[in-house]
């Protein structure tokens, strides 16, 4: 059973009940444990409103706020959005200062390159703040690469030679 579908996405204008996930055209909004839901004729039982007038109520104000506001799906979008600032635009919180993406590029990394860094750090007997000092690197990315987000990260191509000469361990193909 899906919970919190966030609709079909197949474009055929159709959308999915956001308690069971079956698509249907004739979605009811319904009170289920609390949370608000767009909920398929299958699942309208669960609604958790005692009165009739309290759906007919909650429908026509989705209609109202419909006109004014962005609907259900746009707003959780744009709160996703808020909540990732990855994706705000804004790229100086992840890129270091002096990266250059062209002359550091990536390699494409091994899978689980990060498990394999943490293994060959412990066996050389080293904290994660002495390697990265060692390497004068910020202690951040060489975490960042430990927990297999290197990409994420921003971290350029040099650590990753680095941390494989000075650990002996392949971490790139």
């Amino acid at each position: 059973m899906a919970k919190y579908s966030t609709g079909s996405s197949g474009g055929g204008g159709g959308t999915n009940c956001e308690l069971c996930g079956t698509e249907s055209d004739s979605l009811t909004l319904a009170s289920v444990a609390g949370a608000e839901l767009e909920v398929c004729p299958d699942c309208a039982p669960h609604d958790d409103s005692t009165a009739h007038g309290d759906r007919d109520r909650r429908r026509s104000e989705q209609d109202a706020a419909s006109n004014d506001e962005p609907s259900r799906r746009q707003r959780a979008a744009q709160n996703v959005a808020k909540a990732n600032p990855v994706w705000d635009g804004d790229s100086e919180h992840w890129e270091s200062e002096g990266t250059n993406y062209d002359d550091d590029p990536l390699p494409y990394l091994v899978s689980d390159y990060g498990e394999a860094l943490v293994e060959a750090r412990r066996e050389a007997g080293l904290q994660r703040e002495e390697l990265a000092e060692e390497l004068g690197a910020p202690e951040k990315d060489v975490l960042a690469v430990e927990q297999g987000r290197a990409a994420q990260a921003g971290v350029g191509g040099g650590l990753i030679e680095a941390l494989e000469e000075r650990l002996d361990v392949t971490l790139a193909e």
